[in-house]
């Protein structure tokens, strides 16, 4: 059984949604989960203003609700599957079919985490039955707006290179519109502080740097088969699939085209862009981010990576010693010394051992480390 086969069969958590065949040409699938979104439909026609691409296009809406939702919410669903099943009529014979999946009422395991993965999970089914492996499956929100050549950039940068398996792609939050002026100032600083942090990491010379946003990603059909598909933990669900994909290689920035998420407060999820903006906006807070001295102190360890290596276990402790006095802390936590010996038994060149070493140093370390 091939692992794509061995997905479907193992890991989806729900039947086939659709019977509607894909059509054959079909080479992009857009993902989007839906709970209490009467904005909906300026998402979908931002989507058809893009420029088509060579190939079919189809969205797939997951409209859904969690266990704690109120009845306005419940009704807003309801007038969101009208509203879908208008626009797909008025909109039939355009280059975009969309799909739409109502789960009924709110249920325990429902949020956006299990919304996403099960849009995408069927999203690879539809690519199996078309033996598409190179298909794209596209994350999006439903709050969201693209620039007008995103089908087209998925098309050229990643559907036709082989070599590249999933992307994050650029992103910028409004900083003016309709919004209370509070709204974007709170969003300016929390967008310049998810790319200090980017960048901080890139000076400090972590090799897999990558935003991890929901609404702007992309992963072709058999890579997102190969990591295990997407988490379903309510909030953060894309930080922790991208985490997975990243170390396989073929992962990078699309920054030819714009995804445009909304700044709105939102207090549905635990994490990520509405929970800062409640918190900014409710408390009159500045954003506060990470002291440039924690990237410095990681750039002093990453840097000593391959002399860990090349020098042997007799030498760990020197080099341990040559570290900031809060890394040297992290360490001991984290059994350092063990995990050392172990990866360094277990590889016979400098480029598995740097290897081995950040997937164990990895992205939660540091959040861990910098936290």
């Amino acid at each position: 059984m091939d692992v794509v086969s061995d997905y479907l069969a193992n890991k989806t958590l729900t039947d086939k949604l659709f019977a509607e065949t894909p059509e054959r040409n079909t080479g992009i699938i857009v993902v989007i989960p839906a709970f209490d979104e009467p904005g909906i439909i300026f998402t979908l026609d931002s989507l058809l203003e893009c420029l088509q691409p060579p190939c079919g296009v189809e969205v797939i809406v997951i409209v859904n609700a969690p266990q704690w939702a109120d009845e306005q919410a419940l009704k807003q669903n309801i007038s969101t599957c009208a509203e879908l099943a208008e626009w797909k009529k008025r909109n039939e014979g355009s280059f975009i079919k969309l799909l739409f999946y109502n789960t009924g009422l709110q249920g325990e395991r429902w949020g956006v985490g299990m919304a996403r993965k099960t849009g995408m999970d069927e999203a690879l089914r539809r690519f199996s039955r078309l033996d598409n492996m190179s298909g794209i499956i596209v994350s999006l929100d439903a709050d969201c707006l693209v620039s007008e050549n995103y089908f087209r950039e998925l098309y050229n940068e990643l559907y036709l290179q082989k070599r590249r398996r999933a992307c994050s792609l650029f992103f910028e939050h409004p900083l003016e519109g309709e919004m209370a002026p509070g709204i974007y100032d709170a969003i300016a600083q929390y967008e310049l502080h998810l790319r200090y942090y980017v960048q901080a990491l890139k000076f400090a010379g972590f090799p897999w740097v990558f935003h991890t946003v929901g609404s702007a990603l992309a992963v072709k059909a058999e890579a997102y088969a190969r990591s295990g598909g997407m988490s379903k933990k309510q909030g953060a669900e894309d930080f922790y699939f991208i985490q997975k994909l990243i170390p396989a290689g073929g992962y990078c920035s699309l920054n030819t085209a714009t995804v445009y998420p909304s700044p709105r407060v939102s207090e549905r999820v635990p994490f990520g862009t509405g929970p800062v903006m409640a918190r900014l906006t409710n408390d009159h807070d500045d954003y506060l981010t990470y002291d440039i001295a924690g990237f410095i102190y990681l750039k002093e360890l990453f840097d000593r990576v391959l002399l860990f290596y090349n020098s042997g276990v007799e030498k760990y402790g020197e080099l341990y010693g040559s570290l900031h006095a809060s890394m040297r802390d992290f360490l001991d936590m984290n059994d350092w010394k063990n995990k050392l010996a172990e990866i360094r038994s277990n590889t016979s060149s400098a480029e598995s051992f740097e290897k081995r070493f950040f997937n164990w140093f990895n992205m939660f370390r540091v959040v861990k480390y910098l936290n």
